[in-house]
């Protein structure tokens, strides 16, 4: 017997596979084994409710392992493994981030800019206790930012981990403190 909260990871592939458009109702339920009424009683809200747990589901990982530890004494380098491990070396997309470069993003937009703002706070408070200004803790936090979902993006479109492996090096080069 399927749970809820079993399928998420699977969705989550299904999504970052092929987007939420390219998902059809069809091709989830051939992917979970379920037929579309088992689906509808897990998200009666269809493919959107799935989603939209998906990235809760995301969030609340974030949450627990990259942005409390980040607000709570955690180190950057630490973040960084967590993120490697997470986006498998490069090797698996940001789905919040794909998300946001699709139409996805208005139907999303409240969860996706939640998300990033989210990681941009906690890694402002990091880079204060690691004694930076607060503007260039600011600006710190978004070089962050962009330096993974920028590796990331190019490790997809050129097929390499190489770019986000090559960011993540930097990162620890720039900002260990």
């Amino acid at each position: 017997m399927r749970e809820r909260a079993d399928l998420i990871p699977e969705l989550a592939e299904i999504f970052r596979e092929y987007g939420f458009e390219g998902a059809s109702l069809a091709f989830i339920t051939e992917r979970t084994g379920l037929g579309k009424g088992s689906l509808y009683n897990f998200f009666p809200g269809g493919k959107a409710e799935m989603a939209g747990a998906v990235l809760e589901h995301i969030s609340r990982w974030f949450e627990e392992d990259i942005f409390v530890p980040l607000e709570q004494g955690g180190s950057l380098s630490e973040m960084l493994s967590h993120v490697k491990t997470y986006f498998a070396g490069g090797g698996r997309v940001c789905l919040v981030g794909m998300f946001a470069l699709t139409e996805t993003r208005d139907q999303f937009a409240v969860q996706i800019a939640a998300y990033f703002e989210r990681w941009e706070v906690a890694l402002v408070a990091y880079l204060v206790r690691q004694g930076k200004h607060p503007a260039e803790a600011q600006a710190g936090a978004l070089d962050i930012l962009v330096t993974i979902q920028g590796g990331l993006t190019l490790s997809r479109a050129r097929n390499s981990p190489q770019y986000f492996l090559q960011g993540l090096k930097r990162l620890r080069q720039d900002y260990q403190g």
